[in-house]
């Protein structure tokens, strides 16, 4: 084969491909390709591309020299992209349930608000999400030395009837080991410290290992783009899945903070002991200087988690080899020294009472509130953005939408007689809502039909002139005879990609418009503007909790270290002192912090019952929407109320928001309480009680012995799944659900998260698009259903923007506006969505008002090309039994959208905008 030289366009006989990319839960190739005989084409055993057996050899060079690749009638060759194995693959998988808390508080670092790159506010932001992440591990670490130094060595050990109760802990008590070598607290201390020690190389040999399958995979190497270019946003950055550099230097300072904290574990102990009136000087000199170095160390942990952020602007393929081989090191050989001087012989020392816990996990919790309250203030003034005012709401397009009209050509005024409910983001909000909202079903809000636009009214940009109107995205024209029946409340045969419109309180509704049904678009939680790409300005007006998503999901994160920490040391507290006379137990704070559990899940509960009885309302409210749409009255009541159940039922994903506010702030409020209480009383909630009213003790009683029942419970619920997930691979399909949707973005606030997925498979989907349209110059379709929409995005934005023109995008049940959108203003908001519209060559979106998940993308069509969203997907495509549907048809939802006929539909009409390029081969 010659060198490529030239290009010229063609029309015919080029290479067409479809790029299949699965969502959460995974999928087989077989599945995907709808074929049993599958071949790997690229790959290995984690990640690949498969394709149809027949079509293994589409590629291949044709017979006919004149030909670039072999004709298959014009059709797509169908490539499945199965990335399911990086998120649930063998057994070791179940282990990354313990790093549950690390992957939230990584969340939180992706979720700040949009703002100006390289701010000292964007800065300080990350800053303060790496030291929550910090806190996190030393909170773990803690937990481990306060069940294995505190409650097993310390106290149980040290005490005559729980040793002999534990035969195994013999050796180390001293009276039933007769002053045995083992014996004395310090050396007991240093040989219980393994254990925590143990835990942090755990921690520490998964971050590496993972770091050299995932964060060492390199991405296509490209010059940058303009920082303030039109197509300007962090995911095109060539760097942004290359985590790297960053991740080995935070591993370095977590592991050196692991290991520092049980160095201050075990040496305070025996330094307290020496700092006594009368105790030996050397050893009390040797005290002191080891507290000095442990500062001295702590100081560097912060100093090089603090130091240097995420390189992004280029692959940075350097590593920082002094700081994360040395500060390890060296945190590791100051252990050992600690190791050795709380081993040393000090006659008369006994164990007594509890080590100081409460200090411990008390200033790690003061700390983390601190940082949370922080990053609040901080989360707060860049939504606000630099003028300190939010930013005024429009059209990120600044381009006026289209009059809408009735099919008498009149234009629609704003509908007056409903008003879509905004999604509520606080407590009020929601209470609002359920009471606000009428019992009876509502007889007026009829779906408007939306008009059938003429041939010549496609509302399309003059990007491509030479694209005749049928080959174009929108696929708007005249209703074809026996055109399957339009979406839901359109009123209309056909519903081919139409740019369907509907109003609302604001008068105007753009793309992805829900029929006038009582309900809202899927995802349309902002209020007022719903239909728009979103609000312009720094926070974006769709931003979850006003631009505080990030400072609520980092609140949940320590709230969940906490949870983990306070069960395993109450449950191993209740395991070695099954009577509680013997040990005085875990620390004070982590009893109070249990007793506000059940205060926390009774005001969860009255927000479940909140929401309840708002989907109760709406469904009522869908009954007749539904039965006016599908022409079914009276129709089928169970048929009836099972689609307008679903309809409601995926609302409630837009709640989110206002479930993470109320937990997070109750959680915050709660665990100042207990703070308060702990320090205030130095007691127990029951003997702080006491003296206290009957009804005082009685709620002390029941908190505390129920909220230690239940972070028992938690825990062993947590250790019961882990267990099951090693051993059964559904289970573990399950956890990988979890990871699917919290193991997107890179590990930049924390290493020890479980791996980004996607710095392997954005790399492996960019690759395959880039070297496959510049091999055969064909048309290509990246299609991605659920999360694998988000990871079709990631890859089109990594792709160089003349590689990107040729690409076209088809996203089905996709979150990345609904969910992306929202909780990550800075990546997915909507300045990112319309670059990337306008560097594809098209873009179209499918969604149901059923999906709990997917929803529009709120693009409408101007100059970037045509509008993105399609209308409504009606689900289920038949009410009843029909010709084409003789038995009842299913309420998808979240899947099997290929059975819809607009699947099919669309691709063809995206397929038929792109323009092929044959490469010219000359011998």
């Amino acid at each position: 084969m010659g060198e490529v030289r030239t290009v010229e366009r063609s029309s015919a006989g080029s290479a067409a491909l479809e790029l299949l990319v699965h969502g959460v839960g995974g999928a087989t190739p077989e599945k995907m390709l709808n074929d049993p005989r599958t071949v790997r084409i690229t790959g290995d055993e984690t990640a690949a591309v498969h394709r149809r057996a027949e079509d293994a050899d589409a590629d291949a060079p044709a017979a006919d020299a004149t030909t670039t690749v072999r004709d298959h009638g014009g059709r797509p060759v169908p490539e499945a992209y199965v990335w399911s194995n990086l998120t649930s693959g063998n057994g070791t998988r179940a282990l990354w349930l313990l790093l549950l808390p690390f992957m939230v508080v990584n969340l939180a670092h992706w979720m700040r608000p949009a703002a100006r790159e390289g701010t000292r506010a964007v800065r300080l932001y990350g800053l303060l999400v790496r030291l929550a992440g910090l806190s996190l591990t030393v909170l773990l670490v803690a937990a481990a030395c306060e069940v294995a130094l505190d409650l097993t060595a310390w106290q149980c050990a040290g005490t005559h009837a729980c040793a002999a109760r534990h035969s195994w802990l013999g050796f180390l008590s001293p009276t039933l080991s007769h002053g045995g070598w083992w014996s004395p607290p310090g050396r007991r201390l240093a040989l219980a410290a393994l254990v925590p020690t143990a835990l942090t190389g755990l921690l520490w040999y998964l971050s590496h290992r993972t770091w050299r399958a995932y964060e060492s995979q390199e991405p296509l190497d490209r010059d940058p783009e303009p920082r303030n270019g039109p197509a300007h946003t962090a995911l095109s950055r060539p760097g942004f899945w290359y985590g790297r550099r960053l991740v080995a230097r935070l591993r370095a300072g977590h592991t050196a903070a692991g290991l520092l904290t049980v160095a201050a574990a075990v040496g305070t102990a025996a330094a307290r002991e020496d700092h006594r009136p009368g105790g030996p000087p050397v050893l009390d000199a040797l005290g002191r200087l080891l507290e000095v170095s442990l500062a001295a160390g702590a100081l560097a942990v912060v100093w090089a988690v603090c130091r240097r952020g995420r390189s992004e602007h280029r692959l940075d393929r350097r590593l920082d080899a002094q700081l994360v081989h040395r500060l390890p090191l060296t945190a590791l050989v100051l252990l050992t020294l600690t190791l050795v001087y709380a081993a040393w012989e000090r006659p008369g020392w006994q164990s007594s009472g509890r080590l100081p816990g409460d200090a411990t996990f008390g200033g790690i919790a003061l700390a983390q509130g601190t940082l949370v309250i922080a990053l609040t203030v901080v989360a707060h003034l860049l939504h606000k953005g630099p003028d300190g005012e939010p930013a005024p709401r429009r059209d990120s397009h600044d381009t006026a939408a289209p009059p809408q009209t009735h099919g008498s050509g009149d234009p629609l005024a704003p509908d007056r007689h409903h008003r879509t409910p905004p999604a509520p983001d606080t407590l009020v909000d929601v209470l609002g809502v359920a009471i606000a909202l009428p019992a009876e079903t509502p007889t007026e809000t009829a779906a408007l039909p939306s008009p059938r636009l003429s041939p010549g009214e496609t509302g399309e940009s003059d990007a491509h002139p030479e694209t005749p109107s049928a080959a174009r995205g929108t696929g708007v024209g005249p209703a074809k005879a026996g055109a399957r029946p339009g979406p839901p409340g359109s009123g209309e045969a056909g519903g081919e990609g139409m740019a369907w419109s509907a109003q609302d309180e604001t008068g105007e509704r753009g793309a992805g418009a829900e029929p006038r049904t009582g309900l809202r678009s899927p995802g349309d939680g902002g209020g007022g503007s719903a239909g728009r790409a979103g609000a312009g300005g720094p926070g974006g007006a769709r931003a979850a909790l006003r631009g505080l998503g990030g400072p609520a999901v980092a609140m949940l994160g320590c709230a969940l270290g906490g949870v983990m920490s306070g069960g395993v040391s109450q449950r191993v507290s209740d395991w070695l002192d099954g009577t509680g006379t013997f040990l005085d137990g875990p620390p004070v704070l982590l009893t109070w912090q249990a007793s506000v559990i059940p205060v926390l899940l009774l005001v969860l509960l009255a927000l479940v019952g909140l929401l309840g009885r708002r989907t109760w309302l709406l469904t009522r409210a869908e009954r007749v929407a539904v039965a006016r749409e599908y022409d079914a009255d009276p129709g089928d009541p169970a048929r009836t109320g099972r689609i307008a159940r679903a309809r409601s039922m995926a609302t409630l994903t837009d709640r989110g928001p206002l479930v993470v506010a109320v937990t997070s702030t109750t959680t915050l409020l709660l665990g100042a309480g207990a703070l308060v209480g702990a320090f205030g009383t130095g007691k127990t909630p029951v003997r702080a009680a006491q003296g206290a009213g009957p009804f005082v003790q009685g709620a002390a009683q029941a908190g505390q012995a129920l909220g230690s029942w239940l972070i028992g419970l938690g825990f062993l619920l947590f250790v019961t799944w882990g267990r099951r997930a090693y051993k059964d691979a559904s289970a573990r399909r399950t956890i990988g659900i979890l990871w699917d949707v919290g193991t997107f973005w890179p590990r930049a606030a924390h290493p020890f998260a479980p791996p980004c997925y996607a710095e392997r498979a954005v790399p492996d989907l960019t690759w395959r698009m880039s070297t496959w349209t510049r091999a055969t110059g064909g048309r290509l379709v990246i299609s991605g259903h659920s999360q694998g929409s988000a990871l079709a995005a990631a890859a089109a934005w990594q792709l160089r923007p003349s590689e990107r023109r040729r690409v076209a995008l088809l996203t089905y049940g996709s979150p990345i506006e609904r969910l992306y959108g929202r909780w990550f203003p800075a990546h997915f908001g909507p300045a990112a969505l319309v670059a990337l519209h306008r560097d594809v060559d098209c873009w179209r979106n499918l969604y149901r008002l059923t999906d709990p998940i997917g929803g529009p993308v709120r693009l409408s069509g101007d100059d970037c090309g045509p509008e993105v969203d399609h209308a409504p997907l009606a689900d289920p495509l038949a009410y009843g039994r029909t010709e084409e549907h003789p038995l009842p048809a299913p309420i998808l939802g979240h899947s099997d959208y290929q059975a819809d006929p607009a699947f099919a539909e669309e691709r063809g009409r995206l397929l038929a905008r792109l323009h092929p390029e044959v490469p010219v081969r000359h011998a």
